[in-house]
């Protein structure tokens, strides 16, 4: 992925350079600032969100969402390690709020507690949920666009709830055919 970035910004660079040469450190320039400016917004709307779920966590409101959750979390995921429960609870929380970089820790905390039951399906579905970013409120973006001056900065909420929606249901129906498949195929040999 470094050689793919590296190769755009060095033909990025050649073309500015033969097309426009006197803006091309102003360019250079405002881009860093662009991003200096996205990151340290990215960094605020995190410290906020990883705040709001340790807070969560201390305050006992992750338990309590893992225990209303736990049935279908169960179900699901197919284990009853107490620790991983709790975690994809929170992890779901968070991706459900838009702010999957908070969710990541969750992941790798739950990931790290189903590899001690050797449960490779939970593992692999928690990775299918997280890789369609399942999200009702798509909070990172919607306070990127509000921060990069966007007047309707809410008006990609219904089009990322469908989205999301039928991302995540596709995703998890495919994966679960495959696995069953993959359980067909097993008993056969």
């Amino acid at each position: 992925m470094n050689a793919i970035f590296t190769a755009v910004f060095i033909c990025s660079l050649i073309v500015i350079t033969i097309v426009a040469p006197d803006r091309l450190l102003s360019t250079l320039l405002g881009g860093g600032e662009k991003t200096l400016t996205t990151a340290v917004t990215l960094f605020c709307i995190y410290a906020v969100w990883m705040g709001l779920s340790r807070l969560a966590e201390k305050s006992g409101f992750s338990r309590a969402a893992a225990k209303g959750l736990k049935p279908l979390s169960r179900r699901l995921f197919k284990t009853e390690n107490e620790a991983a429960l709790e975690n994809i609870a929170m992890n779901l929380s968070c991706n459900l709020l838009g702010i999957g970089g908070a969710a990541t820790p969750y992941a790798v905390k739950a990931i790290g507690e189903l590899e001690k039951d050797n449960n490779d399906f939970a593992q692999k579905l928690l990775f299918v949920i997280n890789a369609t970013s399942i999200q009702l409120i798509p909070s990172t973006v919607i306070a990127l666009r509000t921060s990069a001056g966007s007047g309707s900065a809410f008006d990609i909420f219904l089009p990322s709830l469908i989205c999301t929606f039928i991302s995540t249901a596709v995703a998890v129906l495919l994966f679960l055919g495959a696995h069953k498949l993959k359980a067909k195929r097993k008993k056969r040999a």
